[in-house]
């Protein structure tokens, strides 16, 4: 199959025709501000779960649900989406996933228009959720409707799970396996959540890091004292919690707990121009860490303090601080297990523990590291759908993020292939103000899909 292939080029026409009601409903689905956030109205994850289930109606599936299970702590879940199309006889079974819920806005002057207004500017779409993830799911319905156009069956199998809550860590997505597992199996799933190389490269995620959070606290006084009166032989517990997460790197910037190991430098590099433009580093900013800087985003372990209880200076008085906390994230490559970092990092604390204080770890979450196999049926079947829609060969690639859910997925169904793809690029800023997709991947991504449920009668 070739971009210059008559099917190839029959159907790519009934993407463009139909792109432009693809677009239209991912506005719509912008407009539906489904935070799944507890601080947040869940009424609008349900009115996004019943537009998606309409979405997946109308793309011809006949069988369309909307399930929830437990958390485990006993409040339900938020409403999934699951529709399906039983597989001819001696056809795979082929999973689509994605999510409609989406990340809280965050500051609204840090946008440049409203977040729950989809805005057009140039070739991008901006608005909280159009690339993440309700891109994913036009994908889906996109491909669908582009074989139906066509006067195709997709002739395997198709389940489409559209989960309500990944933007909140997934709390109900193992016993949501479980309870559904007959409806959810799958020869393939395919995970639209992920991002391409660049505007006009696609990607293939072939390793995701793994997550390990949680909270260190420092407690150095029973109450606070007199900064003038106490300050000296006593060193308050800002400072101390500072000095604390100051051995966590060396001094080039490498992670510097033992336990923590890295895997092989990958295949293709990022080049520093182009990280530095992505990442928004400021002009003089050295960028930390050995080696290059693919290995440091995907392959290598990371340390971040995404959030720290200490007084606060608009609260500040002449004080010793008794307590102060920080909660660290940390990003783990594949082949390091979830349990064994944490152990690692517990330890590297508890022995760094400055001046005697008293230092607790308290765990949160874990997630595994994704690591695909290069090579297998369906992973050849998606090269050749995304080289015809692009028209360049797709990079492999890794990701610094995690998406835990997949080793929930693998446990699942152990025996299936997991293709983890996305509609997103580097300029989507995923999570972040100003939130966008380019359209003209989003088109790619579309045909790519259709193409490859194509290839995957056959695979």
């Amino acid at each position: 199959m070739t971009h210059s292939d008559p099917d190839v080029a029959a159907l790519r026409a009934h993407v463009d025709e139909l792109f432009p009601a693809v677009q239209a409903d991912l506005e719509a689905l912008v407009r539906i501000p489904s935070v799944s956030a507890a601080a947040f109205d869940q009424a609008h994850v349900d009115a996004s779960a019943d537009a998606v289930a309409d979405l997946l109606r109308g793309a011809g599936l006949p069988d369309v649900r909307i399930l929830r299970s437990p958390r485990p702590d006993g409040s339900p879940g938020a409403p999934a989406v699951v529709a399906r199309r039983p597989a001819p006889d001696g056809a795979p079974t082929v999973l689509l996933y994605a999510h409609h819920d989406v990340q809280p806005p965050g500051d609204a002057e840090a946008w440049s228009s409203d977040p729950f207004e989809p805005t057009p500017r140039g070739e991008r779409l901006f608005g909280r959720g159009a690339a993440d993830d309700k891109a994913g799911v036009m994908a889906h319905v996109g491909a669908l409707r582009a074989l139906a156009r066509a006067g195709e069956e997709p002739g395997v199998g198709v389940t489409v799970f559209v989960e309500g809550e990944e933007e909140s860590g997934s709390p109900s997505f193992a016993r949501f396996l479980a309870d559904h597992h007959e409806l959810l199996a799958a020869d393939v799933i395919v995970v639209a959540d992920s991002t391409n190389w660049k505007v006009g490269v696609p990607a293939l995620t072939t390793s995701l890091r793994g997550l390990v959070d949680g909270v260190v606290s420092v407690e150095v006084l029973d109450h606070a004292v007199h900064s003038g009166m106490f300050g000296g032989p006593v060193l308050d517990a800002n400072v101390l919690i500072s000095r604390l997460i100051a051995t966590l790197h060396d001094d080039a910037g490498n992670v510097a707990v033992d336990g923590l190991v890295s895997a092989g430098e990958p295949e293709v590099d990022y080049a520093e121009a182009d990280f530095r433009a992505d990442s928004s580093v400021l002009d003089g900013v050295r960028l930390a860490g050995e080696g290059t800087i693919a290995g440091r985003l995907w392959t290598k372990p990371a340390i971040a303090v995404i959030g720290m209880d200490a007084t606060d200076v608009a609260h500040a008085s002449n004080t010793l601080a008794p307590r102060a906390a920080a909660k660290l994230s940390v990003r783990i490559p594949p082949g390091l297990e979830p349990q064994a970092a944490e152990d690692a990092l517990r330890r590297h604390l508890q022995a760094h523990a400055p001046f005697g204080a008293r230092v607790t770890w308290t765990p949160g979450e874990q997630g595994r590291a994704f690591g695909a196999p290069a090579d297998s049926a369906a992973m050849r079947a998606a090269r050749s759908a995304f080289a015809a829609s692009w028209g360049v060969e797709p990079v492999d690639i890794g990701v610094g993020g995690s998406i835990p859910f997949i080793a929930d997925l693998l446990g699942a169904f152990p025996d299936a292939s997991v293709l983890v793809t996305g509609v997103e690029d580097p300029d989507s800023r995923a999570h972040g103000a100003n939130e966008s997709v380019h359209l003209g991947e989003l088109r790619h991504v579309v045909l790519a899909e259709a193409l490859l449920l194509r290839g995957l009668r056959t695979a």
